[in-house]
């Protein structure tokens, strides 16, 4: 218990003394953490000439499935080769930042060969939302298809929109789906109601039923279980504490990293620590009773997009550490988070202009990125000389 105490109150001094830190109620807030040390790092493209790619997973066999933005999956082989399109995707709407978006493996896909799809979803009268389905993937040679697509979720109320779709899958280790959504642009005060699904983590069973223990308060859909978010685009959960954490946009500055719990408000639109892109104000400032701070916010912003926290032994001295890819921000940021907090970053990558949509630790350990561009690629990091 001592010790972390003393980590707690040792993260508080250096966000004090080095960055910026501020309290409201409860919870210190931080950003512009100290540097933290500079790691060397080997940067390898492991595939290109993909569009707009956005989700990435590993298969058992040692290939890797990855999603583009205009409805595709392909199978990107061990040497890096890309396969044709898989068969059987779902039409997708892909307009602005719409279209085919994140992709998981079922925590039993090895035996039922069960993945889960996020995209934007056309609907009636030039409407969309965003959608969440299950299939099978069977794998024929080098491609494959999708049999039995099934959708499990789908975002109420549809709008004429093609922004903030949000949509990261989070597999739970009890069973349950994290789904996260965004607040579609053009309906950020409906992130404040927690009768819609605009602006919120959803949390569902593999069938698509609200999972048993969400809030469920009187006025709520069943399925959400936090609400008061602007468009998350990165997930994880931390594997040593069963933590989700998520990052989301924030609009000219002020991007959050958070870890949603159930039945809070983050509180965007009415409190957040970024600015319209007119430069105007929004909302009431930056704390209000009843609303969640978040751990860490960037300003300027970078873009947040993907998210995961490392466990692997290829990096030893990342272990617990958060890893976020920046859009705009063009980098991968590395947070080290001691009690709870961020204590310190490295900003890796920076310079050379890839904007990282997806972070995932692959099963060697290595870090692996998707770069999203319409000449998109697949990288690599891995430790480089010392």
């Amino acid at each position: 218990m001592l010790p972390s105490v003393l980590r707690s109150i040792s993260a508080a001094i250096v966000a004090l003394v080095f960055g910026s830190f501020s309290f409201n109620g409860a919870q210190a807030v931080q950003s512009n953490a100290p540097k933290a040390g500079n790691t060397s790092i080997k940067i390898e493209t492991f595939a290109k000439g993909l569009e707009n790619p956005w989700g990435l997973q590993f298969l058992p066999d040692g290939r890797l499935l990855v999603s583009e933005r205009p409805g595709r999956i392909r199978i990107v082989g061990k040497d890096g080769q890309l396969s044709l399109p898989v068969s059987g995707v779902p039409h997708v709407y892909a307009q602005g930042q719409g279209g085919l978006l994140d992709i998981r493996l079922a925590p039993d896909f090895e035996t039922s060969g069960t993945l889960f799809l996020s995209y934007a979803e056309p609907r009636d009268g030039g409407q969309s939302g965003t959608t969440v389905a299950r299939a099978k993937l069977v794998l024929e040679g080098a491609a494959g298809r999708l049999d039995g697509v099934m959708v499990i979720f789908r975002q109420e109320p549809a709008v004429p929109s093609s922004f903030h779709f949000g949509s990261r899958i989070v597999p739970a280790p009890d069973g349950s789906i994290f789904v996260t959504t965004g607040d579609r642009g053009n309906q950020r005060d409906s992130a404040q109601n927690p009768g819609n699904h605009i602006g919120k983590v959803i949390r569902i069973m593999p069938d698509g039923q609200p999972a048993a223990d969400n809030p469920k308060l009187p006025g709520w859909k069943p399925e959400v279980w936090s609400y008061g978010h602007r468009n998350i685009q990165g997930a994880a959960i931390d594997p040593a504490t069963g933590r989700l954490w998520t990052v989301e946009h924030g609009a000219r500055g002020g991007d959050e990293l958070n870890h949603p719990e159930k039945g809070r408000n983050y509180g965007w639109p009415i409190i957040t620590y970024g600015r319209d892109y007119t430069g105007l104000k929004i909302g009431e400032g930056t704390a209000r009773a009843g609303m969640e701070q978040p751990v860490y916010y960037w300003d300027p912003s970078i873009a947040t997009s993907g998210l995961a926290v490392y466990s692997g032994s290829l990096f030893p001295a990342w272990k617990g550490n958060i890893l976020v890819g920046g859009l705009s921000g063009a980098r991968l940021s590395r947070l080290v988070v001691e009690g709870g907090q961020v204590v310190a970053e490295e900003k890796l990558l920076d310079g050379r202009g890839d904007r990282i949509r997806d972070v995932r630790q692959g099963p060697d350990g290595a870090v692996w990125l998707v770069v999203d561009d319409r000449d998109g690629q697949i990288l690599r990091l891995s430790p480089g000389a010392k």
